[in-house]
């Protein structure tokens, strides 16, 4: 059975000076102004499609990784992901790298295992499988 999630986005102008605001439907969070601006130069206090898939992908990837070390006996004091999107205007728009950043305290987990699922989770991660195209998905990950 699928779970549904929504957000909306109303957009006036242009795309260069051009305004949006990005609601999220689903859970009710709140609305958050987006701008070309925002997007390609500055943030300026407005988000992006870029910053909304890193934090998309941060947080899947926590989940995964969460999932597969309870299924090696293993249970996370902390995860702290960071998702850093890249966005190319160099050559057309493009998301052009994703870099995944894990510090983790998982006690008694040693290193080489940690390694093994910290990938295995960026492989098996369903926002990572969504991302697929994109050209370089990254991941450096090392116990606290």
């Amino acid at each position: 059975m699928a779970v549904t999630r929504s957000a909306n986005t109303v957009w006036t102008g242009d795309l260069v000076s051009g305004t949006g605001e990005t609601t999220f439907e689903t859970s009710g969070i709140g609305t958050f102004p987006v701008t070309w601006r925002a997007r390609a130069e500055a943030a300026e206090g407005k988000t992006s499609p870029e910053e909304l898939i890193a934090a998309a992908h941060a947080s899947c990837y926590c989940m995964a990784l969460s999932g597969m070390l309870k299924d090696s006996g293993h249970v996370a004091e902390r995860l702290v992901t960071t998702a850093e999107v890249d966005f190319d205007t160099s050559n057309g728009a493009r998301i052009s790298e994703i870099r995944l950043t894990l510090v983790a305290t998982v006690p008694g987990l040693d290193d080489g295992e940690f390694q093994k699922l910290a990938h295995a989770a960026k492989e098996g991660c369903p926002v990572s499988a969504a991302l697929a195209s994109v050209p370089s998905i990254t991941l450096d990950a090392r116990l606290a």
